[in-house]
């Protein structure tokens, strides 16, 4: 039975809980869920998309299309991973748009060089900029620049610590690209790095408070108002 009242932080809930409460249409739990989920889905957003502010939009439109779905949600995969599924689906039809969008652009103004400029993130949050670590910073830099086949995998198996079956079902992938990819990654960025990176996975693509808001507020805004 679900409560009429849902704490909006409340510890000993279960996912299974906070999926059924919402589809019942209690905001307070799609709250909690937001904030148990953020960083995770903004984690493989950005490694998609590499740009902070692209990937925020994209973890908005995946909670909005959660929001209105969650009732077929029936428990057979972790609710963090059907939520990354959807994350990662948007994210990939984004970035396709933006590479087309780009191209277009590009042939358009014919200025030479000005597709590669757009290409990098122009947008720097302060939040980022403020973490703390030159370390990670550097690890950051060397997950941006890997192939993306590399990049989503290395982010969901090696930041995320998801399994290779998950992975393989988010991406649409066979377990053996997976596992073929995550070692390639690890050795590229071993390679970079010279330094070992685990102890910094942690950290990678810092989710401060602010950003955890703000999704939540720009979530919440959109979606349909309760009848009174």
């Amino acid at each position: 039975m679900i409560p009429e009242k849902y704490p909006s932080a409340q510890a000993g809930v279960t996912d299974i809980d906070l999926a059924r409460a919402v589809a019942a249409g209690n905001q307070d739990a799609f709250k909690t869920l937001m904030r148990r989920h953020n960083q995770k889905l903004f984690r493989t957003a950005r490694s998609i998309l590499r740009d902070d502010r692209e990937a925020e939009e994209v973890v908005q439109d995946a909670y909005l299309l959660a929001y209105r779905s969650i009732r077929h949600y029936r428990g057979e995969a972790r609710l963090s991973t059907w939520l990354i599924r959807i994350v990662a689906n948007r994210a990939l039809r984004r970035r396709q748009r933006l590479s087309r969008d780009r191209a277009i652009f590009a042939a358009g103004d014919n200025a030479a060089g000005e597709e590669g400029e757009m290409g990098e993130s122009s947008f720097q949050n302060p939040e980022s900029a403020a973490a703390n670590g030159e370390l990670r910073h550097l690890l950051e830099s060397h997950i941006d620049r890997l192939p993306d086949l590399y990049r989503e995998i290395f982010v969901l198996r090696g930041v995320e610590e998801l399994s290779n079956e998950e992975t393989a079902v988010i991406l649409g992938i066979p377990e053996a690209t997976v596992r073929t990819r995550f070692f390639r990654a690890r050795h590229l960025l071993g390679q970079a790095l010279a330094k070992d990176i685990d102890e910094v996975f942690g950290e990678v693509y810092a989710f401060a408070g602010d950003r955890c808001d703000r999704i939540v507020a720009g979530v919440l805004a959109r979606l349909p108002r309760k009848s009174v």
